[in-house]
């Protein structure tokens, strides 16, 4: 496995397996990898006959007092888990390399004004600008990434439709630890009692799912949902919504596949997680 860390020595090596013809797989992370991102190296690993996975901490999808220095990094594991999967190369530049004195950005409007982006106003501004300028520099055939962000997949789907990309984004499911809770990076912030209390998301994500099978309206879905949530005296809620799966927009009934996602504060630590339902399934 080949590490590199400059932009011109990737796309050197990118170069040469293109002129081999071999195809290209791409998974972005910002490192401290567990077993969701590891399930998304598998999946390329299968599906490619190289894989590249970048290991890059963003700096431009942190808002002013978010977690960008505290970020959990260990390379040194990130490496070994990629070689252990079968990763070809990882990309694993300095925040210099990637914006030196950078002026052009990617921004994406409508899909991102609600959930994540309500509060986050500056994320995926910054998450389409990385994620643009990987694809331009790896020029993978497909890319990986996780349900868990399923904003963030919706909104990369449509910049690669609007701009062009010639790129298959793949859509990875949910990893759970064996409780129920959606894997994360950020889990390591929890102590033990709020690693307890944030158990309350899946229950929440139960609760949602039944529902809405029930045949239940996006009012009382989000009630019983934030029931759960309120019951846990260590969990605020930053937003729980239904929204079309295609725009990101709310509804008020649940006629068309739908994305719930929530966004709950642990003690200090803003977790997310969602489930999609679709009409007639």
């Amino acid at each position: 496995m080949k590490v590199t860390t400059t932009i011109s020595e990737t796309r050197e090596q990118i170069r040469e397996w293109k002129k081999e013809g071999l195809t290209i797989g791409l998974v972005p992370t910002m490192g401290y990898l567990h077993e969701g991102h590891a399930s998304l190296i598998e999946k390329c690993r299968q599906e490619n006959d190289r894989v590249v996975v970048s290991v890059f901490v963003n700096p431009t999808q942190f808002g002013p007092n978010e977690d960008l220095e505290d970020y959990p990094r260990d390379f040194g594991r990130d490496s070994a888990l990629c070689e252990s999967i079968g990763a070809d190369l990882i990309f694993h530049p300095e925040p210099e390399e990637m914006y030196d004195h950078a002026c052009a950005f990617v921004n994406i409007h409508t899909l991102s004004e609600n959930l994540c982006g309500k509060t986050r106003p500056i994320h995926f501004k910054g998450v389409c600008t990385v994620v643009a300028k990987l694809f331009n520099i790896v020029q993978p055939d497909n890319a990986y990434f996780g349900q868990k962000d399923a904003q963030q997949l919706a909104i990369i789907k449509k910049m690669v439709k609007d701009l062009n990309f010639d790129i298959r984004i793949v859509g990875c499911p949910i990893v759970r630890e064996a409780d129920g809770l959606a894997k994360s990076s950020r889990n390591t912030y929890l102590n033990e009692e709020e690693r307890k209390a944030a158990l309350c998301l899946h229950r929440a994500v139960l609760a949602g799912q039944e529902a809405i099978s029930a045949g239940c309206e996006s009012a009382q879905v989000l009630r019983a949902m934030e029931q759960v949530i309120e019951a846990e005296p260590l969990a605020k809620i930053d937003y729980i919504s239904i929204v079309d799966a295609l725009t990101m927009q709310p509804v008020e009934k649940v006629d068309r596949d739908v994305l719930t996602a929530m966004a709950v504060y642990i003690g200090k630590t803003r977790l997310i997680d969602n489930f999609s339902y679709e009409v007639g399934i």
